[in-house]
This record gives structure tokens, sequence and C-alpha cells, in this order.
């Protein structure tokens, strides 16, 4: 009878033993999809970010505020077309410069940005007499869209506008495509895939190197997640996104699209960059083919060169682009 008492003990000790590594199994294959699962609605589905500044005003200290109350007065007229995937409405604003030129500039934002928050930019480049169009990304302001594509799908829609300013302003037309943080990196994103020949020259300010680069380096930064745990989190996230999105995470390379670019492209990132940080620039600089410029703005953090310097930014950008498009 005791051997019988003492058998059954045991047998219920080693059922234990299994649920419980049945259930640590469980949490070690499940946690990385939560987190993964969690991570994706920060960084892919748009809401707002408490680590963005979405704020819309325009102080009156702001070194830019004229050329930003400039643009934001200015009418403009409103363009839309689909999407190259064919899903969603985008918008853009168009200001045709001026006087008649062929000289025309796709102007991309940030991520959680919108078009109307890239008015110093349109100021710049419609007083160096080019027509500006500035579109909304995917998910972005009034353009539709479920998930942000930090300019890997973008790069095609990117594509498509550039055709419309054809079919608007002619097959003399030059364009230039530029970009700041997520749309600096759509720039070098889009350089890498069949254009136009209208397409002449590129500048990018503060994009990344790629996708899982950034996400790397946030998880970090942000969240300050050990290096060990980022590439499984980063590993799940990717093929929650490859699902919902479209495309792994580790394909979003700005830096693998600029090795197939052989059109100029002037790369811009300030120094005190700690959102997007300065060393990213330096690989995506020394990856492109083409003719090619950097200026790293001493003193500068994410996104804010022209703040920083707003005499020698349109300078240096006019330098460069009037040795391309004339």
């Amino acid at each position: 009878m005791g051997l019988i008492i003492l058998k059954k003990q045991a047998n219920k000790r080693r059922h234990r033993l299994w649920r419980w590594l049945v259930g640590i199994v469980v949490v070690i294959a499940v946690a990385p999809f939560a987190a993964g699962s969690y991570f994706f609605n920060v960084a892919m589905v748009p809401s707002h970010k408490s680590f963005v500044n979405n704020s819309n005003r325009i102080s009156k200290s702001d070194p830019l505020y004229k050329q930003k109350m400039w643009f934001k007065r200015a009418h403009k007229e409103k363009w839309t077309m689909e999407s190259a995937s064919g899903h969603y409405r985008l918008v853009a604003d168009y200001l045709p410069a001026t006087q008649k030129t062929t000289k025309n500039v796709i102007i991309l934002h940030g991520f959680m940005g919108k078009k109307e928050r890239m008015g110093e930019y349109g100021t710049m480049f419609h007083q160096m007499g080019y027509n500006v169009l500035m579109p909304d990304a995917r998910a972005h302001g009034q353009s539709q869209g479920k998930y942000i594509g930090y300019g890997w799908p973008e790069r095609y829609d990117v594509r498509k506008w550039a055709n419309k300013l054809i079919a608007k302003n002619g097959a003399n037309s030059q364009i230039v495509i530029f970009g700041v943080s997520m749309g600096g990196a759509t720039a070098m994103m889009t350089s890498g895939i069949t254009l136009p020949h209208q397409v002449k020259a590129f500048v990018e300010d503060c994009g990344y190197d790629s996708l899982e680069g950034e996400l790397n380096y946030e998880a970090g930064n942000l969240y300050n997640i050990p290096r060990v745990i980022r590439a499984p989190l980063i590993g799940s996230l990717s093929l929650i996104n490859r699902v919902r999105n479209g495309f792994y995470v580790h394909s979003a390379s700005a830096t693998a699209m600029l090795h197939r670019n052989h059109r100029p492209m002037l790369f811009i990132h300030g120094s005190d960059d700690h959102f997007v940080p300065t060393r990213m620039v330096y690989q995506n600089y020394s990856a492109s083919r083409g003719p090619k410029k950097l200026w790293v703005v001493k003193g500068a953090k994410h996104a804010a060169s022209y703040a920083k310097d707003p005499h020698q930014y349109p300078r240096r950008i006019a330098h460069f682009l009037n040795q391309y498009v004339k």
C-alpha cells in the first residue's frame, strides 16, 4: 500500500514538473510575439507618439517663423492620386513657381509628420524658383493607409508623384527629391529603383541607414532594452509586419538602395542627432554611387539643421543642386 502511495505522489510530482516546463516553454515562445505585437503597434500603427513632437504651433521665436508662416498662407493646389499599390488615396499640396520653370521638387516629411509641417522647406525651394509638391505619406496627414512603411512601400508612391509632375509640367521637367528624417530615408530608398530620367538629384536630411538599424537603436535609446533581447524582439515584429504591412523589417534598407543609385545626392545630418544617430549618415554617404556631398551641421539635433543654420542651409543646397538642375 505504501509503495502505491509513493508511486502516486511521484507521478503527481512528475506531472507538476511537466506542466511547469510546458508553461515555461509557452512563455518563452509567446513572450517575443506578445512584445513584438506591442512594438508593432508603437512603430507601425499611426497614432499619437509620446516621443514625437506633434505640435502644429508656430512660435515667433522660431528662427524659421517667417518661412513657415509664408508657406502656411500661400495658396496651394490639392493633388490626389492612388498609391502605387492601388489601395489608398494619397494627397499632396502643389505650389507652382512664381515664373514658368522646368525645376520641380518633391518634399517628403518625417515619421508621424505631414505636409503642413514642411512649410519652411517649401518656402526655401519656392524662393529658389522651384515648383513645389509636398505629399502626405501613406497613413499620414490627409493620405489614407493602415500602417507606416518607413519609406519602403512609399518609394513607389514617390515615383508615381514624379510621373504626375512630368505629366503636369512637361517632358523637359527636372525633378529633385528632398526629404527629412523618414522622408530622407524615403528619398534614399527611392534612389535605388528605376526612375524617370527627369529625376536629376536628391537631398536627404537625417535619414536612417535601415529600418532594422533604427528600430534596434530606438529599442535601446527609448526603452533601454538590452541588446541581447532586441534581435528576437525585432524578429517577431518583422514577422508581424510581413503579414500585416507586406515586408520584412530588414528589407527596408536605405544603404542597400544607395548602392544602386548613380544620381547626385547631398547628405545632411546634425552632429548632435540622438534620434537618428549621426553615425548612420557616414554609412549612407559611403554607399551612394553617384556624385555626392556630405554636410554634418555642428550642434544640430534631429531634423533641426535648417533651424540651426538658416543662412547656410539653403545656400549649400542651392550650390549643390545648381550643378545638376539648370
